[in-house]
């Protein structure tokens, strides 16, 4: 029997992959993955049999690596972690009684906040602005409820050429509930190359710079910049 393993290879340089992941994809046979993100892991997969597929093939990739999985050892990949946003869960799903572990890698608001200073350092959540699979209508319930929250919020899929308001209407949700200068992060490329950090606020904020391979995060009530660097503090006595 074979084994499946769903694997998280973090923000794309090769520095950024856990152990484990770089084990689980060199002890593997196949390697399943979008195209653009085996080209992120070229060097790591050059003697391997690859399986890939384009834009939205998640179904078809998941499938193929199932049944691959029955006579050799494979790696499906996602970039960040496999779990948030990737294919463990349809992995799962589609699964019956293969032989699969998953193991996480470092994901997109993790390599942000990395980058801009401690964003995250208190009570966070991730929300993908993508409508494919799920009605733009919750989405924004779900803004508006994490904004009254106040919790820092780390935006995901935030800007597309399909959708290209969402954002925009979704910063100015959040501003009912947070003050003008409440800092915002805006990194592209992430812990790889064309990388590109903005910091501004609410009152402030443009989605001129933002796309699909950015990740926004806005801070909570509590949250500043101090020398550029952008903090949400814990609460620790200092």
């Amino acid at each position: 029997m074979g084994k499946l393993y769903v694997v998280g290879i973090g923000p794309g340089g090769l520095e950024y992959m856990t152990i484990k992941a770089v084990r689980a994809i060199e002890e593997s046979d196949i390697i399943v993955g979008y195209i653009k993100y085996l080209d992120m892991i070229s060097e790591l997969i050059k003697d391997k049999q690859v399986f890939s597929t384009g834009m939205r093939g998640e179904v078809e990739r998941c499938k193929k690596a199932i049944e691959l999985s029955k006579d050799n050892t494979v790696s499906i990949i996602s970039t960040g972690d496999a779990g948030v946003y990737g294919m463990a869960g349809l992995i799962l799903e589609l699964s019956k009684d293969e032989d699969i572990e998953i193991i996480p890698g470092v994901t997109a608001s993790l390599a942000a906040a990395s980058i801009v200073g401690a964003p995250l350092m208190h009570d966070n959540c991730a929300i993908s602005l993508s409508d494919l699979m799920t009605p733009y209508e919750l989405i924004k319930k779900r803004v508006e409820l994490a904004a009254s929250g106040d919790f820092v919020i780390s935006i995901y899929n935030p800007k597309s050429k399909g959708r290209p308001f969402y954002l925009k209407e979704c910063i100015d949700i959040i501003g009912k509930y947070r003050s003008g200068n409440t800092p915002i992060a805006i990194v592209k490329n992430a812990l790889r190359a064309g990388e590109k950090i903005i910091i501004t606020d609410i009152d402030n904020f443009s989605d001129r710079e933002v796309d699909m391979m950015s990740i926004v995060i806005v801070g909570n009530n509590s949250s500043y910049v101090d020398k550029g660097r952008f903090i949400t503090p814990r609460g620790y006595g200092r």
